[in-house]
């Protein structure tokens, strides 16, 4: 399919209810907002796996490659499927889906109602039971946080689901917000810059891990979910626990955002335009050899860009007069 008609495949976007759509768009709302805001998480994950690279080049045996679509029962990880439902169906992503989701034996878990929903919309997935669960509570201490432990053991069940079932790729369901709240987590208490990548390689360097919904906003995927009526699972096993460091991070973020609308945009733009040679890591930049005079020299004084504060300063005195 050309450029021209993967624009068109996105942009008529059918009426809900249509009978030829997957059965998970069938109760999609119909109102202009709700299109709007579908036909905009569809074209950022598109522009994410564009970016990224997520999908790779044919295979030479001529069969699509299959990712596995991580579903814990919250808002994200449902939007996220639905998504590369969606695309997949438009004839925009080349890749075989398969749903899965961990059951962790959660005490209280409602076990059935991912099962039924993958039922009632005909998605091809898997249900893994492993009880992490005692696991976690029985290493970490009732007032500790369970957030890292649980990641890693869950991480490493769904790397062997993925290479029993054949993938390529997990697939999560990470947002904007998430990216930018990892950040700051490994600013203020890992005294490091880095965040979550929309695409790595695992350390066993045998699978990828995608992020397709790096450049979505939380509130347009809660918008989405909501007016989707997916049936969300709330995670109380770590919802559960009080002054978590990323929820501190994430109010932070919000009251950032409410003060000045359009904030988290410019920060998350931000972390796609890094200029080693005015940070301080010397393993990224060589400092020691740059001498006056080296026409190869990308730091200096001419090649800085405006301080955005001071450009925002600027217009609003300019305004004031």
């Amino acid at each position: 399919m050309n450029s021209t008609d993967q624009a068109a495949a996105q942009e008529n976007l059918p009426e809900a209810g249509d009978e030829d759509v997957p059965p998970v768009l069938r109760n999609a709302p119909s109102s202009v907002e709700f299109k709007k805001l579908r036909k905009r998480l569809l074209r950022q994950a598109r522009q994410a796996m564009d970016d990224f690279a997520m999908v790779g080049p044919q295979r030479a045996d001529g069969k699509l490659p299959k990712w596995l679509v991580c579903l814990s029962g919250g808002k994200d990880s449902y939007s996220l499927l639905a998504i590369l439902i969606e695309l997949k169906w438009r004839g925009l992503l080349p890749v075989d889906l398969l749903a899965c989701n961990l059951d962790q034996a959660q005490p209280g878990f409602p076990a059935h109602i991912l099962p039924e929903w993958f039922e009632t919309n005909g998605i091809e997935h898997l249900i893994i039971r492993e009880d992490t669960y005692s696991i976690v509570t029985d290493k970490i201490p009732a007032h500790r946080t369970y957030c890292s432990l649980c990641s890693r053991l869950r991480r490493g069940i769904l790397y062997r689901v993925a290479r029993e079932q054949g993938c390529e790729a997990i697939v999560l369901g990470h947002h904007r917000e998430d990216i930018l709240e990892t950040f700051f987590m490994n600013l203020f208490h890992g005294g490091r810059l880095a965040s979550m990548p929309p695409k790595l390689v695992n350390d066993e360097g045998d699978l990828l891990v995608l992020r397709p919904l790096a450049y979505s906003a939380e509130s347009d995927i809660a918008k989405f979910a909501q007016g989707m009526q997916f049936p969300i699972i709330p995670c109380n096993l770590c919802g559960s626990q009080d002054g978590l460091q990323r929820e501190e991070v994430k109010r932070m973020l919000q009251g950032w955002e409410k003060e000045t609308p359009g904030r988290l945009g410019v920060m998350a733009r931000a972390l796609g335009h890094t200029r080693p040679s005015h940070l301080l890591d010397r393993s990224l930049y060589d400092f020691v050899n740059l001498r006056p005079g080296d026409a190869s020299g990308a730091a200096s004084e001419g090649a800085e860009e405006p301080c955005g504060a001071g450009l925002a300063m600027t217009r609003n005195l300019f305004a004031a007069e």
